[in-house]
């Protein structure tokens, strides 16, 4: 009897046909050679079988149903938008009047806010949300003291981000990426419709309203996970503290709009129902913003 050909009884490997191997996929047991070989918990598999078995593993997820992610990249955009508008401002002053908060204003022919009630003569002008600019109610948010304003100028927005990076990696990692950021954005709404409804006439910049709101979010996070809250009301008492000893000098309207705001929005997000829970998230946003236009609307209305 002659001997029968290596190459005809050795397999070869199913994706390498030049391969000679011994080793098999312990999933679909198709021959693969050491390129081809994956670690597996038992044995070896081969890439195809790895790639099925990576889409069938069902995917971590936050409380509020978001994909987990480790790098903060929705904050750390959030303060370049920020700190690349406070540069804008040192080239461009006129940017601060032009896209700041303000319900509605009384623009001298020298450039100088009055009263609106006080004086009107064809040489002065309105401006702010009352005359058509809603883009103020987002816009001021991105905004702080300019740099003519001094140390003022400086401290405020060193602040606001320094606070906002220490909230928001927080806040992002247990939201995830994309309702964190509405979450952002919805509580900036939310603090300049309040300074509309209370003050209207007062110039509001700063990202601080957006910040209060995720401060309520971290509130609202941490009890819905069973938190120890003796560390987070400490944290809240602190935070509200501020608002109160900061509001003859800052907006304390745009500070509680934000944080109401944003503490809605969280309950929202946590307590939906895994059912439709996207569904239910989505709802409510909108909900909370068409709610917040339609209020900024009657009194936009009630002011022309």
């Amino acid at each position: 009897m002659e001997p029968t050909p290596q190459s005809a009884t050795t397999p070869t490997c199913y994706r390498h046909a030049d391969t000679e191997t011994h080793i098999s996929c312990t999933r679909c047991e198709r021959p693969i050679c050491p390129q081809c070989m994956r670690d597996a918990a038992v044995g070896f598999q081969c890439p195809e079988c790895v790639h099925e078995g990576s889409r069938s593993v069902r995917q971590a997820r936050t409380v509020a149903g978001g994909r987990i992610s480790a790098v903060p990249l929705v904050t750390y955009a959030l303060m370049a938008v920020n700190i690349l508008a406070y540069l804008g401002e040192t080239v461009f002053p006129g940017i601060v009047e032009r896209l700041q908060m303000v319900g509605i204003g009384l623009v001298g022919p020298d450039g100088g806010r009055y009263v609106y009630q006080d004086v009107f003569t064809p040489d002065y002008h309105t401006d702010g949300v009352a005359t058509g600019e809603w883009y103020r109610l987002l816009t001021g948010a991105f905004l702080h003291l300019p740099p003519t304003e001094g140390l003022f100028g400086v401290l405020h927005i060193a602040l606001n981000m320094w606070t906002l990076w220490n909230l928001g990696r927080i806040v992002e990692s247990q939201l995830g990426r994309v309702r964190y950021l509405a979450l952002y954005l919805i509580s900036a709404l939310g603090s300049s419709v309040l300074v509309l409804l209370i003050a209207p006439e007062a110039p509001t910049v700063g990202a601080s309203g957006a910040i209060f709101g995720l401060g309520a979010a971290y509130y609202v996070i941490a009890r819905r996970l069973g938190a120890d809250m003796r560390g987070v009301n400490r944290f809240m008492a602190y935070f509200l503290l501020w608002m109160l000893i900061s509001a003859g000098f800052t907006s304390w309207q745009g500070h509680l709009g934000g944080l109401l705001t944003g503490g809605l929005v969280t309950a929202a997000l946590v307590y939906a129902p895994r059912r439709r829970r996207d569904t239910v998230q989505v709802v409510a946003c909108v909900g909370v913003v068409a709610l917040a236009l339609l209020l900024a609307a009657l009194k936009v209305a009630a002011l022309t």
